[in-house]
């Protein structure tokens, strides 16, 4: 699958350092891969979620979020956020 944008992933990283190792083995994993559905998705990552149009992967033992928006028949993963627990449980992404 496309990622865009890898950059968003890099920036999370550089502000909290251990991320970098779980949002590499994401991104690897994402990008060896064509999912088909969400279900397929599920499949290589079972704690992901559904929150309205976006897809929200758990990443680094749950301490961070992942928010994605996927586009399955064009294969493209577009990431929206990078997130602590903490500023995704305050929701803010949501507005």
């Amino acid at each position: 699958m496309h990622i865009i944008s890898r950059r968003a992933l890099r920036d999370f990283w550089e502000r909290y350092p251990d991320s970098q190792k779980p949002l590499s083995r994401w991104f690897k994993i994402v990008q060896n891969s064509n999912f088909s559905s969400f279900a397929e998705l599920r499949n290589s990552f079972p704690s992901v979620d559904k929150v309205g149009n976006l897809i929200v992967f758990n990443i680094g033992g749950n301490k961070y979020r992942l928010i994605t928006s996927i586009h399955f028949n064009r294969n493209k993963v577009y990431i929206r956020h990078v997130l602590t627990y903490k500023m995704y449980d305050k929701g803010v992404w949501k507005q």
